[in-house]
């Protein structure tokens, strides 16, 4: 029990690092207060250009994969299933609303990669599959994400056979990550509503608060 609430507490503290709130800061810019003001990839990227929008992508995901990993790692055989999940739960609570950035943090999408490939590689690239195809298309990283998230569970019960015993944990995770990535945008479901959303390739006109997908 020890060792399980330890795994939890650096899973939610892995995913709390706000990778670009302090790259930001880094490069002189807070980004709570620039563009859509969202701590995630896709903000990074309009403010601070490509490079950084990338190295934030990669950090957020690779912190969903270490907190997972971690679990599985450490895990009880017993628990192979249900500790990794609430490890990735945890992961993506703390980036959602980080304790370092008052709480508030990014839309999840970037962690939930990073934790769906620590648990299910194969649901985590048919998500990020269909979110090239559908940000190719429209360029809305919002759309794209959201379409992403909501494939998860689908493919979760196309691949059941070969998760096993993780099986109905992967299922939970992927409906929760699907219904938190929903409703983190739901700003920007208005947007497209409206005819105001802004494609990722838009990198100038500055997007109200909650504009950006991820």
């Amino acid at each position: 029990m020890i060792v399980a609430g330890t795994i939890l507490v650096v899973a939610y503290l892995l995913g709390s690092l706000p990778w670009s709130l302090w790259i930001g800061r880094f490069r002189g810019v807070d980004l709570r207060t620039r563009g859509s003001r969202n701590l995630g990839a896709t903000n990074a990227y309009r403010v601070l250009g490509w490079r950084w929008g990338a190295a934030v992508l990669l950090l957020d995901v690779a912190k969903g994969v270490a907190a997972v990993a971690l679990a599985r790692s450490l895990a009880p055989s017993a628990a192979a299933g249900a500790l990794p999940s609430f490890a990735a739960l945890a992961a993506l609570t703390g980036h959602m609303w980080t304790p370092f950035a008052g709480f508030r943090g990014g839309k999840g999408v970037a962690t939930g990669l990073g934790v769906l490939l620590g648990m299910a590689p194969t649901v985590a690239v048919v998500g990020l599959l269909l979110w090239i195809a559908v940000l190719a298309y429209c360029g809305w990283v919002s759309l794209a994400s959201g379409m992403a998230a909501v494939s998860t569970p689908v493919t979760t019960l196309l691949v059941a056979g070969d998760l096993g015993p993780r099986f109905p944990w992967v299922l939970g995770l992927t409906v929760l990550i699907a219904v938190l990535v929903v409703a983190r945008h739901r700003v920007n479901w208005r947007r497209i509503r409206d005819g105001e959303e802004q494609p990722i390739w838009e990198r100038h006109r500055e997007p109200d608060a909650g504009g950006d997908g991820a």
